[in-house]
């Protein structure tokens, strides 16, 4: 379809009446070859490309979604501040609000999230988060100098296609939460934290046509993206033979299913931390039965319920979820989310492991 087609399918998705837009639309393509969205346009486009998210377990809430219309931000500074005021918004407190910032397609970030561990590569090993490396080296290479601990929060880098900026995260716009489990030390003594707002910011929305490049959005975590993902897989933070020998297991034997038991104790302990501090979580449990709900609703207003089956289930007993035992139609819809390799946005969280992003 042309820009005017993907246009015209878009407004009479949501308007009742779209011929005198349709007009405006039309006339506005012929003399400059492009068109602009409204604030409301564009925010309805947003939440609609949320619903359409194949790969999100997460959009019960898509009516919920909070846009920030920054398309007018012209320097890095103001491009930096909404980025700043999108986590100050987002984080409430704790009381984490699902939220997206579009930005001009002017500028862009080199970060995959506004919030990322840096990850330093050391004789003895990597400090700190592997899928970091290269994005520290970049933050280096541009003349940032991290702590050299396991959570320092890399700046965020923000380029408009000639030059790259580093900007640092003020620390009160950066909530974390200490991962402590209830009844044992699964850590050894050792700091465990994660940040509370998984805001990703290396996707682009199309809403009737138009590409937006800059579109840093969060929902809020499910404990297994920290618990059974980011602090367990053996390419991040590793940390399962820890937690194992913490609870006594016996780490020698697969079929002591050490692993599993050290994987649900390390994410009750996520569930258990996030509640204690009054931060919004999610378990795969609940977000399960939310996205039953989610499923209702769509076949309730007459549409087809799409998704992508292997990034939906959990990453931690998925077959005891309704989602395991159903099969996805994984057609992609527009409005959309989609990765800048093109690969449809991948939600709130990690996919299983053969699936890995784009």
């Amino acid at each position: 379809m042309n820009l005017y087609e993907q246009a015209s399918d878009w407004m009479r998705q949501w308007h009742d009446d779209p011929s005198e837009r349709l007009r405006q639309i039309k006339d506005e393509i012929e003399r400059t070859g492009t068109y602009s969205l409204t604030t409301e346009e564009l925010c309805e486009g947003a939440k609609v490309a949320w619903r359409n998210s194949n790969r999100c377990i997460g959009r019960l809430f898509w009516q919920t979604l909070h846009v920030i219309d920054a398309r007018d931000a012209d320097t890095f500074e103001a491009v930096y501040d909404h980025l700043v005021d999108h986590l100050r918004f987002a984080t409430n407190g704790g009381k984490i609000r699902s939220t997206m910032t579009v930005l001009p397609n002017e500028f862009k970030l080199l970060n995959t999230q506004l919030i990322r561990y840096a990850g330093y590569e050391t004789p003895d090993g990597i400090i700190g988060d592997p899928m970091s490396v290269t994005m520290t080296k970049r933050a280096k290479e541009l003349g940032w100098v991290g702590a050299g601990t396991p959570f320092d929060i890399l700046p965020l880098m923000i380029t408009d296609g000639r030059d790259v900026r580093l900007f640092e995260l003020p620390n009160e716009a950066v909530l974390e939460v200490d991962i402590q489990h209830e009844d044992v030390d699964l850590f050894d003594g050792r700091t465990i934290k994660w940040h509370a707002v998984p805001a990703i910011a290396d996707m682009e929305l199309e809403i009737g046509g138009l590409r937006f490049t800059s579109v840093p959005f969060n929902g809020w975590y499910m404990e297994t993206e920290i618990g059974a993902r980011n602090l367990a897989d053996t390419d991040r933070y590793d940390l399962l033979p820890l937690v194992g020998r913490s609870l006594g297991l016996d780490t020698t034997k697969e079929r002591s299913l050490w692993r599993d038991r050290a994987l649900v104790e390390l994410n009750i302990a996520v569930l258990q931390s996030f509640e204690r501090a009054g931060v919004t979580i999610v378990d795969h449990h609940t977000a399960a039965k939310q996205f039953k709900r989610f499923e209702k609703n769509e076949r309730d207003a007459g549409r087809d319920v799409t998704g992508q089956w292997s990034w939906l289930i959990p990453p931690l007993s998925p077959a005891t979820t309704h989602v395991f035992h159903e099969h996805y139609d994984n057609q992609i819809k527009t409005p959309n989310l989609f990765a800048r390799s093109g690969c449809p946005f991948s939600g709130f969280r990690q996919p299983v492991k053969e699936e890995l992003k784009g």
